[in-house]
């Protein structure tokens, strides 16, 4: 399904790219260019299953943060 949402998420409008990593704790950032587009994202009816279904199949819980990214650098 994560592979699946990547691929759909991809496709919508506004999508800039995603990270994610998983380990003992699964974390996904993805990179949208406006608040409405991630509101679309958020309303988009197969993400919102995913949703359901990740939460009562995979995950006792998660969390959704949007934030702004003011930097990025690296060395």
């Amino acid at each position: 399904m994560a592979d699946y949402m990547m691929a759909l998420a991809a496709r919508q409008p506004g999508f800039l790219g995603v990270e994610s990593a998983r380990e003992d704790l699964g974390v996904t950032v993805s990179y949208w260019e406006s608040l409405e587009a991630i509101s679309n994202w958020k309303n988009n009816l197969e993400h919102r299953e995913a949703q359901k279904l990740g939460r009562q199949c995979w995950y006792t819980h998660f969390r959704v943060r949007v934030a702004k990214v003011e930097r990025d650098y690296g060395f």
